[in-house]
């Protein structure tokens, strides 16, 4: 993956003011309640840049990002999560890939997001339309991944997770994804908090827990004052005794580099092999859906690889 470069000065200045982006984990309520917090900032500009979007499709793709992240705190080692949204709305589709290591990487399958009208506030509902959730955990050592689906209910990432929780998993959960922008459109904070209740706690451990959450400020604006996450949820949730238990890595990364795209138009059949070489165009420019990286081939060059 090529990280674009990000040339607002300003943004610059400020991102370099944060601190890296992280997830943090602790316990709620006597350790009936799982929370992670994730900053992401970070992540979000570099993922803004790299797949040159606005601030709409910011938005959308931010939240993926954010929530792929959080549920990639749910597995462990090299295990991975994939969360895929498929609608009818103006979106069309979000896919995001995300590792228990901290990579997160994705894609909006319509780019730009039509608009009929200025945006009247965040609702990202009306983009969405009907469609349908899907989780899948891809558990090292496992042939088959373990993959839960629901309808879409909300047209909001966090609440139709929720919904996924309670339906596929029994889990009673909450989830919030925030992202602050300012008004040049910049991002300037960007969170998100994943709350579970654990087995054999009790329905009242989370109600007392979503209440604190529900007064909580925005994370976006928290984040973006130069605060962490950890912090948050000290503050917050303070009445009922958070327990830190670890930091885990969280950024913008993608597996791809320009040997994978040449050993992908080694592999083309002849035809289209030829015809590459016939028609071109010269240089041949790839590109990778996940990341925003393209990868540029001359011509001599696919004379090596593809002959």
């Amino acid at each position: 993956m090529i990280r674009k470069p990000i040339e607002d000065s300003f943004l610059q200045k400020h991102l370099a003011s944060l601190p890296d982006d992280c997830r943090e984990v602790f316990l709620l309520q006597n350790g009936t309640v799982r929370a992670v917090v994730a900053q992401g900032t970070k992540m979000i500009n570099q993922m803004r840049v790299n797949h040159e979007l606005g601030i709409l499709e910011t938005l959308v793709l931010g939240h993926g990002y954010l929530a792929g992240g959080l549920l990639a705190s749910t597995v462990k080692g090299n295990d991975r999560i994939q969360l895929t949204i498929e609608c009818g709305g103006p979106i069309k589709g979000v896919y995001i890939e995300a590792w228990a290591i901290g990579a997160v990487r994705g894609y909006l399958k319509q780019v730009p997001i039509p608009v009929e009208k200025p945006l009247e506030d965040f609702n990202l509902s009306p983009f969405f339309g009907p469609g349908f959730l899907t989780v899948a955990k891809l558990l090292e050592g496992k042939k088959q991944p373990f993959t839960g689906q629901v309808m879409l209910q909300h047209g909001s990432f966090a609440k139709d997770i929720a919904e996924y929780f309670l339906i596929s998993e029994q889990t009673p959960t909450l989830m919030s994804l925030s992202i602050k922008f300012d008004k040049e459109g910049r991002v300037v904070g960007a969170g998100g908090l994943f709350l579970q209740r654990l087995p054999g706690a009790q329905e009242h451990n989370l109600d007392q827990v979503e209440k604190l959450s529900l007064a909580a400020p925005s994370l976006g604006t928290y984040l973006s004052e130069g605060k962490t996450g950890r912090q948050f949820v000290q503050d917050v949730f303070a009445e009922v005794g958070p327990e830190y238990l670890e930091q885990e890595p969280l950024a913008f990364s993608c597996t791809c580099d320009r040997k994978r795209f040449s050993n992908f138009l080694s592999s083309l059949p002849d035809s289209e092999k030829q015809a590459i070489l016939t028609e071109g165009p010269f240089p041949l420019r790839t590109s990778c859906f996940n990341c925003g990286t393209h990868y540029e081939f001359s011509q001599e060059e696919l004379v090596s690889i593809l002959k």
